[in-house]
């Protein structure tokens, strides 16, 4: 039973060429793509976003490449708009030589002085979508004040861009305490970015992969290879049964065949929390990321179509595991904006005992068995 939902995320190759050290600023153009000669390339993802209905796109695009070009601003927040303050240097500036361009999800801020244009902003992704008409501005003193109404004015801005920071700062009053889980075919990278994740957010970083070698006092390997990977997956459900009640956590599971999540049947404690598929991919684009992705929710075989978060990876290394880190939380921002009361509903279910209802949650006492259409995990 897949839930109702999922966000895809790409990591697009799109290698530039640089000098032996990768820019400063953060400009979100292409995937991790690492160096198999001499040469250098850019290593900063290039990440989109959809939100599939079932496997109707409904497109939500959203990642910084934001440069202040080294221009002083103040930030604030206030409630239904969000009040930027900007620097304007040495020399007399006059409304004429302003110009600000807004849009829903972006804004450039540019100066023209004797022929010469300098820009004091640019980026392609605000936080969150503002209404682009009703941009006001104003010169204070030696100061450039821009007012944005904010789309959702429930939503609280931690900054004026969206970033590694302010997804961290922001986001957990989307989650609400609701805890994430990773899953896909590879443990070691559902490690590391539950790690990046737990530091990030303030959660508590759970392995089951840890959890499970404490248990049997050896390691995976020998266990499957003793007893076979059935057995590994089921002590791994009666894991993630003891976890399902956990609130803020970031809980790393087994990846392949050894894991409970490559199994459709065992995801009903899983459905606890907002589950991320971290899935390598041998797309070169979006489209074919997106085409890619919605194969793979078709596959009812595999547990892995459940997840309400996608993250195509199209190479991976663990110092990119930050970049990869912001793709999540980004698309659980996304995820969550455009419902927002999954989190609520993620409360619910686990009250009621983590039946394997989700979504569509039964009435208190409603009888899993009684369902053709739900599959109870053996555990």
């Amino acid at each position: 039973m897949a839930s109702s939902s999922a966000a895809l995320c790409f990591l697009s190759p799109n290698p530039i060429k640089v000098s032996l050290s990768f820019p400063k600023s953060f400009s979100c153009s292409s995937k991790p793509t690492f160096p198999a000669t001499a040469s250098f390339y850019s290593a900063i993802p290039r990440l989109s976003y959809s939100n599939f209905k079932k496997l109707n796109a409904l497109h939500c695009s959203n990642l910084p490449t934001a440069s202040t070009n080294n221009t002083q601003y103040e930030f604030c927040d206030g409630s239904s708009e969000v009040e930027l303050r900007l620097e304007l240097g040495q020399g007399d500036v006059t409304p004429k030589e302003i110009y600000v361009d807004a849009n829903e999800s972006s804004l450039a801020i540019r100066v023209e002085q004797s022929g010469i244009i300098r820009t004091l902003m640019e980026t392609s992704t605000l936080y969150e979508k503002i209404k682009p008409a009703e941009t006001i501005w104003y010169i204070d003193d030696d100061q450039l004040v821009i007012s944005l109404k904010k789309q959702n004015s429930e939503l609280k801005w931690p900054d004026i861009v969206e970033s590694w920071e302010s997804l961290s700062a922001g986001i957990t009053q989307l989650l609400r305490g609701t805890s994430i889980y990773l899953v896909g075919e590879s443990t070691e990278i559902n490690q590391r970015i539950a790690r990046e994740l737990a530091v990030g957010l303030g959660y508590t970083p759970l392995s089951t992969m840890e959890l499970l070698e404490v248990y049997a006092k050896q390691p995976i390997d020998s266990w499957v290879n003793e007893e076979g990977s059935d057995a590994v997956a089921e002590a791994e459900s009666v894991i993630l049964e003891s976890l399902s009640s956990h609130a803020r956590a970031v809980i790393a599971t087994l990846g392949g065949k050894r894991g409970a999540a490559g199994r459709a049947n065992q995801w009903r404690h899983l459905f606890a929390g907002f589950t991320v598929w971290l899935s390598l991919s041998e797309a070169t684009d979006e489209e074919s990321a997106k085409e890619e992705a919605k194969r793979n929710m078709q596959d009812s075989g595999r547990g892995y179509p459940n997840a309400e978060v996608v993250v195509k990876l199209g190479g991976w290394d663990p110092n990119y595991s930050k970049s990869v880190a912001q793709a999540v939380l980004s698309a659980l921002k996304c995820l969550i904006l455009a419902d927002k009361d999954l989190p609520g509903k993620k409360s619910l279910y686990i009250r009621l005992g983590c039946r394997g209802d989700w979504p569509d949650i039964k009435p208190p006492g409603w009888d899993p068995s009684s369902s053709p259409d739900v599959s109870s995990p053996s555990s």
